[in-house]
């Protein structure tokens, strides 16, 4: 798909391509440059995540930045027509299929269907912050934009070089798959190895902002299942295999641990670290209990240095 924003300037129309990182600030070296004092040298940014997922994510600006009326303090999925607003410049983004980019006989006739959607065995990661509500209560809105948009830049880039796909950012929370039909054990440690990343990342920022009057923490939840891909406009992964991996997430906060696997995703780490930590949980949307194991951090680690050592 291609992107781009659209806004005028000097009376005449621009359109800017959205390439994988579109800087915006008052800096004259940002892609498009803000000449405006109420504008943040450096003020946001729009990243591209995956095949065409576009979000715009605020560098922690002193007057913010604006989708359709509304600030923004976490990263926020850009759609076709949304209005963005900075300092005093009003800005649309503008997206469109590859398949709406050129008229040909092809491209007016019907399109056929299919009722066979990709079907995949993926590993799923979903991370989420704790407590998300209460800090945004205790943390300056600046502090916590500046705050969420590290976390959201670092846990992106460490996702990317444990070789998974970041799906998609949802409010505090970051949904990440990894595909391999053959080789399901070795995405299972490669989404083990980024949730480890993610929780130093995570405890560093505690460090760097030491306004947060409490440590932040992070859940993980990881299954490996079936799903359909390339789901809608976002190029989604939907699935019951998705729907239990935000459920375990969600268990890791009663259950009292960092990490909650599912059967399918435990059931090729060395037995002497899941030993004593197998049990079952009910989880929403489902009849049966599910078969889980958990993991504080400090085994994740254990089980990846054991795991990778050869």
């Amino acid at each position: 798909m291609t992107a781009f924003i659209r806004y005028k300037h000097q009376g005449e129309i621009q359109e800017i391509p959205c390439k994988t990182v579109l800087t915006l600030g008052r800096d004259r070296n940002s892609d498009i440059v803000l000449p405006d004092l109420h504008a943040s040298r450096n003020h946001a940014m729009i990243r591209r995540i995956g095949r065409g997922d576009y979000y715009l994510i605020d560098s922690g600006s002193s007057n913010g930045s604006f989708i359709n009326q509304q600030r923004v303090t976490t990263p926020r999925l850009l759609k076709d027509g949304d209005r963005i607003a900075m300092g005093r410049l009003e800005m649309e983004f503008k997206q469109t299929r590859k398949d709406e980019s050129s008229v040909d006989t092809l491209s007016l006739q019907d399109t056929l269907i299919s009722d066979a959607p990709e079907i995949q065995q993926i590993t799923i990661l979903v991370a989420d912050i704790r407590g998300f509500t209460t800090l945004s209560e205790q943390v300056d809105i600046r502090t916590l934009t500046k705050l969420m948009n590290s976390w959201f830049h670092q846990v992106s880039d460490t996702i990317i070089k444990h070789g998974g796909i970041v799906d998609k950012f949802i409010g505090d929370c970051v949904f990440a798959r990894w595909e391999s039909e053959l080789e399901q054990h070795r995405t299972v440690l490669q989404a083990l190895s980024a949730a480890s990343a993610i929780n130093q990342i995570t405890r560093k920022l505690s460090e760097t902002y030491t306004e947060v009057p409490e440590p932040i923490t992070i859940g993980v939840g990881l299954n490996t299942g079936a799903a359909s891909m390339g789901i809608g406009q976002e190029n989604t992964a939907l699935g019951d295999a998705v729907n239990i991996a935000f459920r375990l997430e969600s268990a890791s906060k009663f259950l009292g641990t960092d990490v909650v696997l599912s059967e399918t995703a435990y059931q090729d780490l060395p037995a002497r670290f899941i030993e004593g930590r197998r049990q079952h949980v009910q989880v929403k949307g489902k009849r049966d209990p599910v078969r889980i194991c958990t993991l504080d951090f400090s085994d994740v680690d254990q089980i990846l240095a054991e795991m990778t050592k050869n």
